[in-house]
């Protein structure tokens, strides 16, 4: 993401994978942000609103190219194509504004009395039907031309609208963050949903009433409804709560709410990231977050591929194969997906290094955090790998060779495998795996007979097959958390042996089981386990009384080193120049830094180093003099001397003169 324009054409002659992106559709963009994003009916135009300045444009799929780009007088709010191409249609403008576009341009204007925010069409009676900041419905029939009866709503403000595809019913929903359904043939509110109560459950976190941001009808029954606050409720109409409540956990609006038929998958979308999860489970299917933040999601009808209207002048079109096949204008990308699988290349990122920090300190490079070489990202950094590599070279130059020494070993081991094998114990940590393999067969003598199933050995188990091969995994049995915890660990083996032992001995006299299996009574295993405790914690004691000991004998140990050691006199050497005085001058000086900084303003002040006075604004004005070197100082002494001596040959030599003047005078 670092990487300049430059760079990246660059790039293209030498990555395989830079030259393999394409470019569906040429010019794919808007100047600088796009708000909403459609597609025809027929599959065959792709519409997109943006700015600055507003306008619209439209792309011909079979052209892979813009057919034509149409500039309007205000912002799009949303739009909506009514003909199966891009023949009519409408734009509802932030100005109030709902301005109709035929084939050949602009159709004709009007405006609705309060600001919108959605719309809907209505095919069977031609209507339109607008909400925004009002409580009323309005309703714009566009047989006759004309606005009819307006719906009176309980709602103060409406966000969203749509209208079921089967059926025709109307779906409002409201700033309280409530879903009111109407039925537009005898205009009468029949349902209302709370959504707002609905998405507050236990794990969710909510500042403030969730208002509905999004709203979306699949097929007769389904409709998902997303809020302001990032979740996403899924009803069934035939009920008032919701089968599946989705948590965004991101806590921005819902921006699209899209359904995928074939998988049964919802893609519902915020600001940051795209979800897309099973409407039937809540399972997670796969999510993607753009670099830009996201206005408006379409996915292409019966096909796996996705588009995204961003706050950025670039528009992402996104193809997941396994969501459905490419569309019949690119089919040639589902033979390109298929080679890409088929002969993985190098990226971009082969030409980097990721390290952390500690991993910079071993290099030597901590001094490089800051720098152009350094890339933060995450928890670490991003640096080219031929710096890394001689970076590496140089801190430890046998690294190779031991690499190599290694890898030959593992061969070998790797070769050993393939023969017959008699059961030994492994190289590392002998007595843990010991300990496992007796454990193990405990475990398969008792299951045997109680018939029950195994299970898996940590020993073949490959998540832990490291801790028996590595010698980094080897326990230090002499360290203070093994010998703390031992005794722990003994008491509860001997316990789980004994455990057993009961259990095979009821088995043995026939006798069904029990709450308490150890066929004791409550108040004797209560006493047994006391027993336990008490022998485990004098064990603990003991463990921690010889760990102070150890710890004595080695501070006596190095205080007698420390003594046996001589101590070697120090020569320092003075500069040139400066005159020796003691020791204690240092001293001085560190203790003066550990003053505060108006105790070493008031001892300058006594020196006469520093001059504090008031100006006549108010503020307080400081004159600092340097301190001068000692060769300084005596220079400066011996001048001064030398004036003082002038002065007074040349007051002698004057006096001297006006007495002779007055013995001439006088004579």
């Amino acid at each position: 993401q670092w990487l300049s324009d430059r760079k990246k054409r660059a790039l293209q002659k030498k990555d395989v994978d830079i030259r393999r992106r394409i470019e569906l559709i040429q010019d794919f963009e808007m100047p600088t942000v796009s708000t909403k994003i459609k597609v025809s009916r027929d599959g065959q135009y792709i519409m997109a609103v943006g700015t600055y300045k507003p306008r619209v444009r439209c792309f011909d799929t079979y052209q892979l190219s813009q057919k034509f780009e149409r500039c309007l007088d205000s912002e799009v709010v949303t739009f909506e194509i009514l003909s199966d191409d891009y023949s009519k249609i409408v734009f509802l403008q932030c100005g109030r504004f709902v301005e109709f576009h035929s084939q050949h341009g602009h159709y004709y204007k009007t405006r609705i009395p309060k600001f919108g925010r959605d719309f809907s069409y209505h095919y069977p009676s031609c209507d339109l039907y607008f909400v925004g900041a009002s409580s009323e419905v309005y309703r714009l029939n566009l047989e006759q031309g004309r606005f009819l009866n307006s719906l009176q709503t309980e709602a103060s403000e409406s966000n969203v609208c749509d209208i079921n595809p089967v059926h025709f019913l109307f779906a409002m929903g409201t700033a309280e963050g409530k879903v009111e359904c109407w039925d537009p043939r005898t205009r009468n509110r029949v349902g209302l949903l709370d959504c707002a109560l609905s998405s507050v459950t236990a794990d969710t976190e909510i500042e403030g009433l969730p208002s509905i941001s999004a709203l979306k009808f699949d097929g007769a029954l389904n409709m998902a409804v997303g809020t302001s606050t990032g979740q996403v409720l899924l009803y069934d109409l035939r009920s008032s709560n919701p089968l599946i409540v989705k948590d965004h956990h991101y806590g921005l609006p819902i921006k699209s709410i899209q359904f995928q038929r074939q998988l049964d998958l919802i893609i519902s979308a915020d600001s940051r990231i795209i979800k897309m999860w099973n409407k039937d489970t809540g399972k997670i299917f796969t999510s993607m977050e753009p670099e830009h933040d996201i206005n408006d999601v379409c996915l292409y009808p019966n096909s796996g591929m996705l588009m995204t209207a961003n706050e950025a002048p670039k528009m992402n079109i996104y193809y997941i194969p396994v969501l459905g096949p490419a569309p019949k204008w690119c089919s040639f990308l589902d033979n390109l997906t298929e080679e890409l699988e088929e002969n993985p290349e190098s990226t971009v990122y082969d030409d980097y290094k990721f390290v952390t920090r500690k991993d910079l300190e071993n290099l030597g490079l901590a001094h490089l955090i800051g720098s152009s070489l350094l890339r933060a990202y995450m928890h670490g950094f991003f640096m080219d790998i031929r710096l890394y590599h001689k970076a590496k070279m140089m801190a430890n130059p046998f690294a190779y060779e031991e690499y190599r020494r290694e890898k030959i070993r593992q061969k070998i081991e790797e070769t050993r495998a393939q023969r017959v094998q008699l059961k030994k114990l492994p190289k590392v940590n002998k007595e843990l795996a010991l300990k496992l393999i007796e454990e193990e067969g405990e475990e398969q003598q008792f299951s045997k007979k109680r018939k029950q199933k195994n299970l898996p050995s940590l020993l073949k188990d490959d998540r832990f097959k490291v801790m028996f091969e590595n010698p980094d995994f080897q326990v230090d049995e002499q360290s203070e958390e093994f010998r703390l915890l031992n005794p722990l660990v003994s008491k509860i083996s001997e316990k789980r042996k004994r455990k057993l032992k009961i259990l095979e001995e009821l088995e043995a006299q026939g006798q069904e089981e029990e709450e308490e299996p150890e066929g004791k009574a409550s108040d004797a295993e209560s006493s047994e386990s006391s027993d336990d405790e008490k022998g485990w914690v004098e064990e603990v004691r003991k463990q921690r009384k010889l760990l102070r000991q150890e710890e004595k004998l080695k501070r006596q140990e190095r205080l007698k080193e420390d003594q046996q050691t001589l101590l070697k006199p120090q020569f320092f050497e003075i500069k040139e120049g400066e005159e020796f005085r003691s020791f204690k001058d240092t001293a001085k000086k560190q203790k003066l830094m550990k003053e505060t900084l108006e105790d070493r303003l008031k001892l300058e002040e006594k020196l006469g180093t520093l001059n504090v006075s008031d100006t006549t604004v108010g503020s307080k004005q400081a004159t600092f003099k340097l301190k001068k070197s000692e060769q300084q100082r005596k220079q400066q002494e011996a001048e001064k001397r030398h004036r003082q001596e002038r002065k007074t040959l040349r007051r002698s030599a004057s006096h001297l003169k006006s007495r002779r003047g007055r013995g001439r005078l006088f004579h």
